[in-house]
């Protein structure tokens, strides 16, 4: 592992770029790959890897990189290299779609969600203990308010003189007003520090599962060969790299060939171009073509009008949207990967017993 292995054969053009910034970087300090690895407390075959394209690193690895050329030239990069880096190593993440990148993307994710969650149970923090004081001072407003008007009703002209000496009553009712006012607007920040928490948290947890998801998918895949067969075809549509990459390594395990397509054209074409597909996984909110679109393209074409649609959404499935009448079932966004994987075996399964009973007859 002491020279720099040759580019690899067969990247993608996105893979292939971010390579070679790598190696330009790297080549630059004049140290070996084992010499590298070994201060920085890396395995030295990764490494390489990560400078021959057929592994893409995580982001710390690259400013790590940065971090010691910097060192060594005793020049910091600039802000431009390494956002023209920061480019070019999201392009290579979206663009492969292998489970380990997928296991990257969902860990971003997950950390991202983390990070809301934690400042969101913060800002809930906070805004108790300042709706809390608020309502003590309330309280003793409200105290201080009852003993004068008891004072008053008893003895006028006693309240009369004790009003000359004391706070003005009018004074402590404008406070105690103003002070409700505050308490209600906390109380609704309260509330919606409290919603992105339990959203925050929600998140986590279905990201958590997506990732044992793909995780499973990995050790499935290590584990057993491949045995070519007839498989039928599942269409997963959505405009987001990240939620393609993320269903196809949901997926991956089933007995199926998987087609993605970013688009409601890419879908419409991909029907055209093959046969033999079970089911259709469509995102509802796509630009240019939404999925209720592309959804009526589809029923409308004798090849295709029957093949079932299941479309992935955050809008939710109350009787407006169903009685588009296009899809068979719907799935919220984020979708739980157990669900995704439950729905498509049922409908894959439907669709091999159909075709066993046609070739019977």
């Amino acid at each position: 592992m002491g020279e720099l292995r040759p580019l690899a054969e067969g990247l993608t053009p996105e893979s292939r770029a971010l390579a070679m910034a790598l190696r330009e970087l790297f080549e630059s300090m004049g140290v070996s790959v084992r010499r590298y690895a070994a201060r920085r407390v890396r395995d030295a075959g990764t490494f390489s890897r990560y400078l021959n394209g057929t592994r893409v690193p995580p982001w710390e690895v690259v400013m790590d990189l940065f971090t010691d050329v910097a060192e060594h030239r005793g020049m910091a990069a600039t802000p431009e290299a390494i956002d023209l880096v920061r480019r070019l190593h999201r392009a290579a993440v979206e663009t492969s779609a292998s489970p380990r990148h997928a296991v990257e993307v969902l860990e971003q994710q997950l950390a991202e969600a983390d990070r809301v969650s934690r400042r969101s149970t913060a800002r809930g923090d906070a805004l108790d203990d300042a709706l809390l004081d608020r309502k003590h001072r309330i309280a003793d407003l409200e105290v201080r308010l009852h003993q004068l008007e008891a004072e008053w009703n008893a003895e006028r002209e006693r309240a009369e003189r004790l009003a000359a000496a004391s706070p003005d009553v009018t004074d402590l009712l404008r406070e105690r007003d103003q002070l409700q006012d505050e308490v209600t607007r906390l109380s609704a920040q309260l509330g919606e520090a409290q919603q992105r928490r339990d959203d925050a948290e929600q998140r986590c947890t279905l990201l958590e599962r997506q990732l044992e998801a793909v995780e499973q998918v990995q050790a499935v895949a290590a584990m057993t060969p491949a045995a070519p067969q007839a498989m039928p075809k599942v269409l997963v549509v959505d405009d987001q790299p990240d939620n393609l990459l993320a269903m196809t390594a949901v997926l991956s395990t089933l007995d199926q060939e998987l087609v993605v397509a970013s688009s409601g054209r890419e879908a419409l074409k991909a029907l055209l171009d093959q046969d033999d597909f079970a089911v259709i996984i469509m995102d509802v909110q796509m630009p240019d073509m939404d999925g209720y679109e592309t959804a009526a393209h589809i029923k409308r074409r004798p090849r295709t009008r029957d093949v079932p649609i299941i479309f992935l959404t955050a809008m939710g499935t109350d009787p407006e949207h169903s009685a588009r009448g296009y899809a068979v079932d719907y799935i919220g966004k984020p979708f739980d990967p157990w669900v995704l994987r439950a729905k498509v075996a049922v409908f894959t399964g439907i669709y091999l017993e159909q075709r066993r009973l046609a070739g019977a007859q």
